[in-house]
């Protein structure tokens, strides 16, 4: 198994936050993701009475969820405050008014939820900015015995030729490192998952230009956020010969831009225990408040 990518969560937090507003107009292949993921429950005979969305950025798998099963409460919780308030928003004032809605600004390693609650868990392309073992653990304990974990993340694949541009340039670690599915795969049976289901497709994004992929990737708050990255300003020298090299991978006078989307899910044990952790606090996001400076 190669080394778990470490990431910087304050880091993380923020960019996503900062991202909030600007997220959905360029995150056109998330909900090409979401979509499929969520697809997939078609062939899923269970009707769960509470979901929750691990990593619920603005809400648009919340959405179709709350669609799906009508009669569910569904809760959304992320990292970044901003993005569950937008999530809040969307999902509309009814589901809060009866109670069948609720959003969460906590750390999906460590969920601020009450053991054996859920009977589904869903994360769209979250995961990759968490330490996967912690987050499939906590799953675990918040499932219901016979409930399932849906997931998508992206693997080693994503971001090849941003990846391959910046090795012109310099040694330095620009993009984020991706999990092997195989991995993954090996990490639910670990985490103590039954019947794990691992699959992957690709999918190629097309730019006029390098700052188009660029561009993309700050909107959607989803840039290298390594603890190993450069901290310091890429000069321009760097950044011309990183730019020469990616427009040499154009093919057709297009910019590609590869993305390896992996799709899992297993289910929670019919029996058996589910590990707990104590002093774990909810937070609601609409009673958040902040700390002066």
């Amino acid at each position: 198994m190669s080394e778990l990518p470490l990431l910087d969560k304050q880091c993380v937090r923020h960019s996503f936050g900062h991202a909030a507003e600007t997220y959905d107009a360029a995150a056109v292949l998330q909900r090409e993701i979401a979509d499929r993921l969520l697809a997939r429950l078609e062939l899923v005979r269970m009707q769960p009475q509470t979901i929750l969305d691990i990593g619920c950025g603005t809400g648009y798998d919340l959405g179709r969820l709350s669609k799906r099963y009508p009669a569910a409460r569904v809760f959304g919780l992320d990292i970044a405050e901003a993005m569950a308030r937008r999530a809040r928003k969307r999902v509309g004032w009814w589901r809060r008014w009866t109670g069948r809605g609720a959003f969460i600004c906590g750390d999906a390693e460590r969920l601020p939820v009450a053991t054996a609650s859920m009977d589904m868990v869903v994360s769209n392309l979250s995961l990759q900015w968490c330490a996967p073992p912690d987050v499939f653990l906590e799953a675990l304990r918040v499932l219901r015995p016979g409930g399932l974990l849906m997931f998508t993340t992206f693997g080693p694949d994503t971001l090849r030729e941003l990846r391959t541009a910046w090795r012109a340039a310099d040694n330095a670690q620009h993009v984020n490192s991706f999990i092997d599915m195989h991995d993954l795969g090996d990490m639910l049976i670990r985490a103590g998952f039954a019947d794990p289901v691992m699959d992957m497709e690709a999918f190629t994004l097309t730019y006029d230009g390098v700052l188009g992929v660029m561009r993309d990737i700050k909107q959607l708050g989803a840039h290298n956020m390594a603890t190993s990255r450069t901290r310091g300003l890429t000069g321009k020298r760097r950044f011309s010969r990183f730019r020469a090299a990616y427009e040499a991978l154009a093919q057709n006078g297009k910019i590609p831009a590869t993305y390896e989307a992996v799709y899992g899910h297993a289910w929670a044990p019919e029996t058996g225990s589910t590990r707990m952790r104590e002093g774990v606090t909810a937070v609601p996001v609409g009673r958040v408040r902040r700390r002066q400076p």
